[in-house]
């Protein structure tokens, strides 16, 4: 039986016929349709099949429901109260050439000069936050509305559902925030063996049993009552006009997105959000998310209590309890973001501030802290010595990282004991530099991500990231609301010996970190590598350059890259220098050369303060490994 088809309010056509919408604009912008209770199909003498015309899908004759011209489409599930507001790609037919994205030649990007700046791996994000900046919000508010877009526009990265960690210099003072959500109360060991065998080492991968509390949404409502300057529902207005518009789907988020879908389409939501005619979007087509509009505009006239103690906590307890998993509204209700200490250690007359456990920030510090021992300017740059050092120091921290570090209550060593200089000293004289070895932890005890930065004339800066973790995270999609949930439950262990195994209400060992980088108790730098456990090697490499090597924070970025993974096992990007390849597998070193630099090697945004903020201003780099922009005036 087919749907009832829909009737223009504006002109009464419908969508049987062509009408003079569409011969006046081929792709015209969203009109009000109302169902007519009438039957019919989609086709006929009167159509051209080889034109869009105007959409059937199943309403309620009662509803009104925005849409748009698509292909014509056959709708097999019935309606429900989630297709209210679909979610749509738009095809782009205006035009026929197919280009080819990819690449073949070396591209970089030019670093920018601004007093004003903000530095995303989107441009549409980097140009809200400056809209913002240029309405009279400070750095805040910009780094806010910023990351509100990327939720939208990198939905391959993050989403609504997502976990995120701050630090940022108002003006005088260093501040950190820990958005990182906790395990719902149901969670044990046993809740997870009960469920998934008695050979279950963590928590899934994917599905609701990998989705903790999200903490993004109320990292924008802390950092806006405590420092923001503009009203918070100005903030989330780019993106809500984002999500109802639409933006085009640039090709990195394109090719991640295509990837994800075979994975992902039988999760919870997941299809009906981001495969709304079956498949991904392609390059250049029209993405719409009507239904994260509808959250945004609640968390925004809410102040983000929609999201934690209203409507929206309902709806994930109601999407919860359908999929399978346990997370419930009181979950929400109980948690909120903690505002930190950064951590921190000294290095070539620079301090690198980190957030402190729970996440990952600390492995960066302790791979400095052993670099420092060594005369690392003295190698070439790019030299074999140069690389197999900093992956021997780096493989330490990741060493003691992982035996260590999980949520402090339960941490059997402090974060001052894995930096203390005299044990990082002994660290140190482990490396060999004839050849690469497979480390294990030390003993300190005696007697995956988005990420923006954003910075004012004022000197305010901002260094923020927040993640679904793995790609667009558990897969599982609350429809009503389009709140795209992370799977940070899978970083739990359920070895009871373990400092991280799971617990109700306890937060898991995270691999998104922000990072600052002072002197002399001033702000120099705000910039962050997203990528899972590439941000702290990212951070370590590209310091290494810019203080070491003094290399300009665009030409740090650019710089090829490699990625320890365990072992002896690295990865290394195709432009690194093949003598340089071959060394390193001289050494011991079992080195993989990946093309695909988008997870494999992170992706950075660096804001370097230039002097005096109001005269001299910054700055700014923007990693090409991914979309994005940096962004100023």
């Amino acid at each position: 039986m087919a749907p009832p088809h829909l009737r223009c309010i504006e002109c009464d056509s419908d969508n049987k016929t062509r009408d003079r919408h569409y011969e006046r604009k081929p792709v015209p912008s969203g009109r009000i349709y109302r169902a007519v209770p009438t039957l019919a199909s989609v086709g006929g003498a009167e159509c051209d099949p080889d034109k869009p015309i105007y959409p059937v899908v199943p309403v309620p004759a009662a509803r009104a429901i925005a849409l748009t011209v698509q292909d014509a489409i056959t709708w097999e599930e019935p309606f429900n109260e989630y297709d209210a507001a679909v979610n749509s790609i738009v095809p782009n037919r205006v035009h026929s050439m197919k280009f080819d994205y990819a690449n073949p030649y070396t591209s970089t990007r030019m670093p920018v000069f601004a007093r004003n700046l903000v530095s995303t791996s989107h441009p549409l994000a980097a140009q809200a936050g400056l809209s913002i900046l240029q309405q009279g919000g400070n750095a805040v508010d910009a780094a806010i509305a910023a990351a509100a877009v990327m939720t939208l526009v990198e939905p391959v990265s993050n989403g609504l559902g997502s976990d995120a960690f701050c630090i940022l210099w108002d003006g005088s003072k260093l501040h950190g925030l820990n958005a990182s959500g906790c395990a719902p109360r149901a969670w044990t060991p046993g809740y997870f063996r009960r469920k998934y065998g008695a050979a279950a080492r963590t928590p899934p991968q994917r599905g609701m049993d990998s989705v903790t509390v999200p903490g993004a949404v109320g990292s924008w409502v802390a950092l806006s009552e405590r420092f923001g300057q503009l009203p918070f529902a100005d903030l989330l207005a780019p993106a809500i006009e984002t999500a109802e518009r639409g933006y085009l789907i640039p090709p990195v988020v394109q090719g991640k997105w295509a990837a994800a879908a075979p994975l992902l389409q039988s999760q919870p939501g997941f299809a009906r959000s981001f495969l709304p005619w079956g498949r991904a979007p392609e390059v250049g087509e029209l993405f719409r998310f009507a239904a994260a509009a509808r959250a945004l505009k609640a968390i925004a006239a809410t102040r983000g209590e929609a999201f934690y103690r209203g409507e929206i906590a309902e709806a994930l307890e109601k999407f919860s309890s359908a999929s399978g998993g346990s997370l419930k509204a009181s979950d929400l209700a109980a948690w909120r973001p903690e505002w930190v200490e950064p951590i921190s250690r000294d290095y070539r007359g620079y301090t690198l501030h980190e957030i402190p456990p729970n996440g990952q920030g600390i492995a960066a510090l302790i791979a400095l802290g052993i670099l420092e021992k060594f005369d690392v300017a003295a190698l070439p740059l790019d030299s074999t010595p140069s690389q197999h050092l900093q992956i021997e120091a780096l493989k330490l921290a990741f060493a003691d990282l992982y035996r260590y570090v999980s949520e402090p209550s339960s941490m059997t060593v402090t974060p001052a004991q894995m930096l203390d200089d005299g044990y990082l000293a002994s660290r140190a004289k482990l490396i060999d530099m004839k050849r690469a070895q497979d480390f294990k932890a030390g003993n300190p005890v005696r007697g995956g991500t988005i990420y923006l930065t954003a910075a004012d004339e004022r000197g305010m800066m901002v260094s923020f990231i927040q993640s679904n973790y793995m790609g667009f995270g558990s897969g599982c999609v609350e429809p009503e609301f389009g709140i795209s949930l992370q799977n940070r439950g899978h970083g739990f262990s359920l070895n009871p010996d373990s400092p991280n195994v799971v617990a109700p209400g306890k937060r898991p060992f995270h691999t998104i970190i922000p990072a600052f980088l002072t002197r002399d108790g001033q702000p120099v730098m705000s910039f962050g590598v997203m990528g899972g456990n590439m941000q702290p090697q990212g951070h370590l490499q590209t310091l290494v350059r810019m203080l070491d090597y003094r290399q300009g924070p665009q030409a740090a970025c650019d710089a090829p890259r490699w990625r320890f993974n365990a072992g002896l096992e690295i990865n290394v990007e195709a432009a690194m220098k093949p003598d340089t390849q071959q060394g390193l597998r001289a050494l011991g070193h079992r080195v993989e050369v990946i093309d695909d630099s988008y997870q494999d090697f992170g992706a950075g945004q660096f804001i370097w303060r230039l002097g005096e903020p109001g005269t001299h201003g910054y700055v700014a780099a923007s990693d090409a490994r991914r979309d994005g922009q940096a962004a100023g005036y």
